[in-house]
């Protein structure tokens, strides 16, 4: 079973003073880092997502500092750099295909916007038969709002990732991961 590395969407947009600031990006990130090195060592694949918004929305501007993979995770010379339009990572990209051409079954998913990007990317990656693994401690994402009921970030993290582990993946932190 080979195993890839997807890391989605760690921009600096989602950092302070971007345009669409998270909840706790720098640990996030950090840890998606301590994978990146992991996966880098053993000469895994690695996929590094970056979300470029169409014209008129105010984050992910092509051409901005904002859109920018954030320096934690710049992905290094060769490794694979997928641009997408849309939350799931697999929409109108080729990240399918760049994952079977390296005989990927299994793939490790960290990122930005948990209850977005990465739970969208997640859940296709199981309908396309992939096992999945979420680090929860290398994503992140923001408090929303619905309806004038505020919904803190925490409590959406533990709901998405809780969502997703009760069908689509393995939820770990990034600690459980690296000495299992």
């Amino acid at each position: 079973m080979s195993k890839a590395l997807i890391i989605i969407d760690v921009q600096n947009d989602y950092f302070e003073n971007g345009a669409l600031e998270l909840v706790n990006p720098i640990p996030a990130s950090e840890n998606a880092k301590k994978l990146l090195d992991h996966f880098r060592k053993e000469n895994l694949p690695v996929v590094h997502v970056q979300h470029a918004s169409p014209e008129g929305v105010p984050f992910f501007v092509p051409g901005s500092k904002g859109v920018e993979i954030h320096d934690n995770v710049k992905p290094a010379e060769g490794e694979k750099v997928i641009t997408k339009h849309y939350p799931n990572s697999f929409r109108d990209t080729d990240l399918l295909e760049y994952l079977q051409s390296k005989g990927v079954t299994e793939v490790v998913l960290t990122g930005m916007m948990t209850h977005m990007c990465v739970d969208a990317g997640t859940r296709a990656a199981f309908d396309y038969g992939f096992d999945c693994t979420v680090i929860g401690d290398a994503c992140a994402t923001k408090d929303l709002e619905i309806k004038g009921a505020q919904v803190k970030a925490a409590d959406v993290q533990t709901a998405f990732l809780a969502a997703l582990e009760f069908f689509y993946a393995k939820i770990q932190t990034t600690d459980e991961y690296l000495t299992a």
